[in-house]
């Protein structure tokens, strides 16, 4: 399956108890691919992943596999902060219905290159589905220069992806694709903050939060008809509320509390540590929210 278009990171759903809400899964599913989403993210950090036990990433990933039903694809969340855990989770991963693999390197303890080469070689060789390194080193004080990046890419047949994190986020893809050349897909994250220039220096893809995704899916529809006004138009229209959703810890709280407003989701509820918006700023929220439907009237 082609891994390029909108890949809306999932949201996981809760009860108000902090329990999973299945039914609020399967309706968030359903809306996200009706939405035109080309694929769905799972597990990342706008997931929750880093709050959820084994046990429920194998119930949810059974689940989403089956409502997917193969429609379109699926980048699972598999890096660990140990190798042989990271190699196991992609195998478990693989065997319950992933695509793709999305894999952060190990950050609790930090390696050098050679290490990074000898993790992801690891994680590749234990799979047969395509690894998308996650450049992310806010999250993770990792550094993945180009260099590294496109060495991975000519001695690590199953390293094929990179999801660009690491800001200034267009620059590094044009170095990428300078190093790399073909043998690299990139994506954009960060929400999609930077979208545009970065389809413009050649990414194939992007992985925002769960509640933009028609939008985002426009916007990309614009661009490759090369309607690209029309693009940047809309697109500024959704920054006041990509940029208040890049808040650190508040991002999840918000696209969830847009779902919930949709009718698409029961509760806004996240898992402890992500941060819940005060109620000032379930106010600031609403006012972006309406002032984007409106202005999409």
């Amino acid at each position: 399956m082609t891994i390029a278009g909108v890949f809306p990171i999932l949201l996981t759903t809760f009860h108000d108890n902090g329990s999973l809400d299945m039914e609020s899964q399967r309706r968030l599913i359903h809306h996200l691919l009706e939405q035109g989403a080309h694929g769905l993210g799972l597990f990342g950090n706008a997931s929750e992943g880093y709050a959820i036990s084994g046990a429920e990433r194998r119930q949810l990933l059974q689940f989403i596999t089956r409502e997917v039903n193969g429609r379109v694809p699926l980048v699972v969340s598999s890096g660990h902060t140990g190798t042989a855990v990271a190699v196991e989770l992609s195998r478990e991963s693989q065997d319950l219905g992933a695509d793709a693999l999305m894999v952060l390197p190990p950050y609790y303890l930090k390696t050098d290159g050679d290490g990074l080469m000898h993790y992801y070689g690891e994680v590749a060789r234990a799979v047969t589905i395509p690894v998308m390194v996650q450049d992310a080193p806010m999250l993770t004080n990792v550094a993945l220069p180009p260099a590294l990046l496109a060495r991975m890419a000519t001695l690590i047949p199953g390293v094929r992806l990179v999801k660009v994190e690491a800001p200034p986020t267009a620059p590094k893809i044009s170095a990428l694709a300078a190093e790399a050349g073909g043998k690299l897909t990139l994506f954009g994250g960060l929400n999609g903050n930077f979208y545009l220039e970065e389809l413009a220096r050649g990414s194939r893809g992007i992985m925002p939060g769960s509640d933009m995704t028609g939008l985002f899916v426009r916007v990309w529809d614009c661009w490759h008809a090369g309607q690209r006004e029309d693009a940047w138009d809309l697109f500024i229209e959704m920054l006041p509320l990509i940029r208040f959703e890049l808040q650190p810890g508040l991002g999840v709280s918000a696209m969830k509390h847009n779902l919930q407003c949709a009718g698409i989701i029961a509760s806004a509820a996240v898992r402890h540590p992500t941060a819940q918006l005060d109620r000032e700023a379930v106010g600031e929220l609403a006012f972006l929210r309406q002032r984007l439907e409106r202005s999409l009237e």
